[in-house]
Order: structure tokens, then sequence, then C-alpha cells
């Protein structure tokens, strides 16, 4: 449960006011944002509507990765810096440190809605179905052989089980600044390495590493904060595979198909419901000293968090994001519209 602490209209006002003065906000009169190539697609639609609808310039929109992101967004206040930035995992503590640091004092946090993380194929592919453990041996920089710890070996699929095609392992991924490695780390690599007994009796910092570090030896391929550039290498390599958010898959439905995660394909139902085990929230953070001072802020956000964009049939669901419940969005409206600061990490 996130904790927030609201302020009003008046007071995130005088925030805006002693952090930009009328001067510094004429030198931008576009929203900028940074962050999540995940959610990327969501802001980039809001954007478009937002200034199909108001006439005001579209916000610009930049895939820097969270992480990367993070790091822009907490650089400071002014409009020199951006407004938000998209998230697909929630602020770290030592972002919101270097945030409150630097003078961005007042974030709110807003969950949009949740994504499953996505491994899939060209659709003239084999249909695939694998365990964690199995994506775990693919892709681990150190697997356990024969009771022992050691450097993967494995270099086809048909290595680490005969049911598997006998191909190469060719794997697309995100680096290590995306939100959505972070994810497939925790929700893949961590959960599919448990199963192995010498790497479960490894202590510390040494079981930490083996059952997060990637391979660096050719068969995983970091592939950018560009999601589409791995659609596009999929769509031209039949036997590779790519890890993406949802909405990718689900634009690309047409040229490829999904892995199944130990018998579930990733699916809106799927995600919601939670028999799809590879999925996380979404988020965007707001900088709250930029409300009311940046033209078209206010307005850009209320239009994010809007029926008509977050809600069950809105234009993001037609993107693939999985939308919040009925209450869940109630709250989010609320907290956004009082400019809820988050304070989880007792800032």
């Amino acid at each position: 449960m996130k904790t927030f602490t609201c302020v009003g209209v008046s007071a995130i006002a005088m925030a805006a006011a002693a952090a930009l003065n009328p001067a510094a906000a004429q030198e931008r009169n576009q929203i900028r944002i940074v962050g999540s190539s995940t959610v990327f697609p969501y802001t980039q639609a809001v954007a478009e509507q937002f200034a199909n609808m108001t006439g005001n310039p579209a916000p610009v929109v930049e895939s820097t990765g969270t992480g990367g992101g993070m790091q822009i967004f907490c650089d400071g206040v002014g409009p020199q810096t951006p407004d938000i930035t998209g998230a697909s995992r929630a602020m770290k503590e030592s972002e919101f440190q270097k945030c409150m640091e630097n003078g961005v004092d007042s974030i709110t946090e807003v969950q949009i809605g949740s994504d499953g993380l996505s491994i899939a194929h060209a659709q003239s592919g084999p249909d695939l179905d694998m365990t964690k453990a199995q994506i775990f041996q693919a892709l681990a920089a150190e697997v356990e052989v024969d009771g022992e710890v050691v450097a993967n070996p494995y270099t086809r699929w048909s290595e680490i089980d005969d049911s598997l095609p006998d191909t190469q392992i060719t794997v697309f991924g995100p680096p290590p600044t995306s939100g959505t490695r972070d994810a497939f780390v925790e929700l893949v690599m961590v959960e599919g390495c448990e199963t192995f007994e010498a790497i479960e009796a490894l202590e510390g910092d040494r079981k930490k590493e083996v059952c997060q570090r990637m391979r660096q030896d050719g068969p995983f391929i970091e592939a950018g904060e560009n999601d589409n550039l791995i659609v596009q290498r999929l769509q031209s390599d039949a036997n590779a595979l790519g890890i993406f958010g949802y909405s990718f898959l689900y634009e690309n439905q047409d040229t490829l198909k999904a892995v199944s995660i130990e018998g579930v394909a990733p699916s809106e139902e799927t995600i919601s419901d939670g028999s799809y085990t590879v999925s996380r929230p979404l988020f965007f953070y707001v900088k709250n000293a930029h409300r009311g001072v940046i033209p078209g802020l206010e307005e850009f956000v209320a239009e994010y968090v809007s029926e008509d964009a977050m809600g069950p049939g809105g234009y993001l669901e037609e993107r693939g994001l999985i939308p919040l419940s009925d209450d869940a969005r109630e709250e989010t409206r609320a907290n956004v519209e009082g400019g809820a600061h988050m304070d989880r990490f007792g800032g």
C-alpha cells in the first residue's frame, strides 16, 4: 500500500513559484517526459491525445529507460529538467533520496495499470512453453551443472532440455538501466535459480550474484532501450527470442507470438488474474514544483489518469495496458488532483 501526504493546489503553486519564476517558465512551452521504454507507448498515446484536444504542443517524450529516467528526473527543478518520468517499477529509495537532495522534494507517484513481461518470437517459430528454471539456465552467467556452480556452458536450447528446440540460444533483452530488466531478474531469474540445490546452498552476496547476473558471452544480447528494435530483430530471425513489455507483443501480435511461462501465456486476462506470474505495475512520477508553471502540465496529467485513457475500454487498454480496479483508479485520480506527495521513504 502506497503512503501519500496530500498537499493542496495552493501549496503546489507556492512550491512551483519558489522553484520556477515566470521568466524561467517561458524558456519552455512543451512538457518534457523521460523514462521507461515500456511506459513510453502509453505516454506517447496520451501526448497525442492531449495535443489533439488542447491544441497545445505535444509533449516531448524520450525513452531513456526507468533507471536513466530517474537519474534525469531527480537532477533538480527548473525548465532544464523533465516534468515527468515513466517507470516500469516503483521508485527506489536511493532514487528518492537523490531527488530530495537535489530539491525535488514533492513528487506524486501514479500507478497507471499493470503489464506482463513477455518473452516472444516470430509467428513462424515453434510454439514454446518454458519454465523459469529453463530460462535461468539459458540466460544466467553461472548455472548449476552436476551439482556444481559453473560458468554457463549452454549454447543451444536442447542442451538444457531435449524437449526444447535444437537451436542456438539467442535472446534480445533490455540493458541494466531498464526497469524491464530489473523486473525480469526479480520475477524470472531469481525465482528460476531457487530450484537448484547447489545455488540455494550459496550464501549472501554470492547467491545474489549467481541468481541475478546475466551472461555476457553472446546468447543474451542487450538491445538498448528501444523495444521496437527488438521486435524488428525477431521479425527477421525466427529462432531469436525477445524480452519486453506486453504492450509491444500486443501491438505486434500479427507477426509475433508469446512463449508460455509454466503453461500460461500472457494476456489481459492472465495478467489481471495473476495466473501469468511475470507481471508488474507501471508508474509515472510528476514533479509537483512544475505543476501550474510548465504550460499544460496539469491538463496533461489529468488526461493521463482520465477514464477515457486508463479505464476499461480506454485508449491505453487498446494498446495493451491492464487497467487498475475501479477503486484503485478513483484513488489514483484523487492523489493526482490533490498533488499527493510520495513519502513512503520518510521524505
